[in-house]
């Protein structure tokens, strides 16, 4: 389950039990996500969520960063308004892709992660961090907007936080995002990816159908207003009553 750029594989797909390991592996471009990789992690990601071998997926970066964000040499060359379109829609189908599908996933901040980068980082549902990564969101350094990975950003962060890394652009270590609530853990690189390992496995043990239901009613209620939310735990509450019935 990889994707070839050449001889090279530009994701990695390993399974460790019902865990499966998806490594971006472009550590020559810092794991920056040119459309070929965007893809590529998107349709991993739906394999792993349909394939009933896998509970639980990590991802994690080769080398020395997680992902540096978007290929700013491909994004230079997109002078179609389509084709830039596209490349739009496929970076937004990514992001939007981790609350959608049923299954946990760790991301394991092995290194920098900068402007999509970052946003990918805290897209998953955990997220593991070490202690000598980075952070960030430098786009307004470069006369760009942090656009498509704002929405989870200020759900995660809150909106002062937010706000200021955005706006200065200035990276953070992992204590500080470990603060603001970011990632739920900061290990030493040594140790990133067993803990992240060890969370996976509990996480791939849970019976399937309940951590199915946690994490969809989970990111619906997150944006809904108390009663309305209330009510849709209600409505899960009925439907696992009927699980556990039969």
């Amino acid at each position: 389950m990889t994707e070839n750029r050449g001889q090279a594989p530009i994701l990695l797909a390993g399974d460790r039990g019902a865990v499966r390991i998806l490594t971006l592996n472009r550590p020559e471009k810092r794991n920056a996500l040119d459309s070929a990789l965007t893809r590529a992690l998107l349709d991993a990601l739906r394999a792993g969520d349909a394939d009933a071998s896998v509970g639980c997926m990590i991802l994690t970066g080769a080398g020395q960063g997680f992902c540096a964000g978007a290929d700013l040499s491909e994004l230079k060359g997109l002078q179609d308004p389509q084709a830039a379109e596209a490349r739009a829609e496929l970076t937004m189908q990514l992001h939007l892709a981790f609350s959608k599908i049923s299954k946990p996933v760790l991301c394991a901040i092995n290194g920098a992660a900068m402007g999509g980068g970052a946003g990918l980082a805290i897209a998953g549902d955990m997220a593991l961090m070490a202690e000598g990564a980075k952070l960030g969101y430098p786009e307004t350094k470069h006369g760009i907007v942090a656009a498509i990975v704002l929405g989870n950003l200020v759900r995660q962060a809150g909106r002062k936080a937010a706000f200021e890394l955005v706006s200065l652009g200035e990276p953070i270590d992992a204590s500080r995002a470990l603060a603001l609530g970011m990632v739920n853990h900061v290990f030493p690189l040594s140790d990133l990816l067993e803990k992240a390992l060890a969370i996976a496995q509990q996480l791939a043990g849970v019976d399937r159908t309940a951590l199915a239901e946690t994490k969809r009613l989970f990111h619906e209620v997150a944006d809904l207003p108390l009663d309305k939310a209330l009510a849709r735990g209600r409505d899960v509450n009925r439907k696992m009553r009927g699980f556990l019935k039969k």
